[in-house]
């Protein structure tokens, strides 16, 4: 249910094409948010997964908690600085988050998300980040609706000098 008590209103996703379910990344990056069917898992054949490390998961789920604040906040270049600059997945680039976040950011009074972490595994050294989630927002005239809804969906977070980031599938 929405903050201000009112219901939550079903809404057609694909009346918003100009953005796309890949919006999390935004996603999560609130994207840290990360969603999208057409996000890979590890790869068939490879070294099987292994738990990350629970310092590996502590490290992450305050990035995710940051990102996902900034969000709220409507902030694109704090949910930015979780996203590498080198983020490639499924076609999109940090550029084209950015864009989709801004296109969020006007089109909605207010956004807000739920994620959480659902597993985060190691393969090869590359940390699996699985999450679930839901964005709503409120479009003037309308009232709350569901932008984005996502289940144990996979995104690649690496660590580098700013801390952990959304890398992405470089796809």
């Amino acid at each position: 249910m929405p903050a201000n008590g009112g219901p939550m209103v079903p809404w057609d996703q694909g009346a918003l094409e100009v953005i796309p379910r890949r919006l999390w990344l935004i996603g999560f990056a609130v994207s840290m948010l990360s969603a999208g069917s057409l996000a890979p898992g590890p790869t068939p054949g490879a070294p099987s997964p292994r738990a990350a490390p629970p310092e590996v998961v502590g490290e992450l789920r305050p990035a995710v908690e940051h990102a996902r604040q900034r969000f709220e906040a409507r902030d694109a270049a704090g949910v930015l600085a979780h996203v590498s600059e080198r983020y490639r997945s499924g076609g999109l680039t940090k550029a084209d988050l950015r864009q989709q976040l801004l296109a969020m950011f006007s089109l909605y009074e207010v956004l807000r998300a739920r994620v959480r972490i659902d597993d985060v595994q190691v393969v090869d050294d590359v940390v699996w980040l699985y999450t679930s989630g839901e964005v709503t927002g409120r479009l003037p005239l309308v009232g709350w609706v569901t932008v984005l809804t996502w289940q144990n969906e996979p995104e690649v977070a690496r660590r580098e000098e700013a801390g952990w980031r959304l890398f992405g599938f470089q796809s």
